[in-house]
């Protein structure tokens, strides 16, 4: 059992960001892999993966890249690619209330298999439905 705070032994601090939080580089990387894995295997998410066409690579890379950036760390996307303009990149694609859940579940779906911290994935899933509440572009 370890030893409680004390003025000569400090609690440790608390993470500087949800980058942080969740683990670096590596632990976003194992997020964004179940993510894509799940939406190719479970046929709730048969619509989601769908609009993604034949591959997902060029889509799970970039999420890696986004997502380390978006959570505070290496910004790999915008180095890449500049800014994000989500809704503007994700025009072509028919986004509606169904895909819109599809993604949140399939993503809440990740998080908890890969152990994202109960407290950071609320905080997470209420960011991630503001987000993909406004990417959508269909009734």
């Amino acid at each position: 059992m370890p030893t409680p705070p004390t003025e000569s032994t400090p609690a440790p601090a608390a993470p500087a960001t949800p980058f942080e939080w969740i683990g670096g580089e590596a632990r976003v990387r194992a997020l964004v892999d179940r993510f894509y894995d799940l939406m190719d295997i479970e046929p709730g998410y048969r619509e989601l993966r769908v609009a993604h066409g034949n591959t997902l690579d060029d889509a799970r890379q970039k999420l890696f890249w986004f997502l380390c950036g978006w959570l505070g760390g290496p910004q790999h996307y915008t180095e890449r690619f500049g800014h994000p303009r989500l809704r503007m990149r994700h025009m072509p694609f028919s986004i509606g209330i169904l895909e819109r859940d599809q993604w949140l579940a399939c993503m809440h779906q990740a998080m908890a298999e890969t152990g994202v911290d109960p407290v950071l994935r609320e905080r997470l899933n209420t960011s991630f439905f503001q987000t993909a509440d406004w990417m959508r572009n269909t009734p």
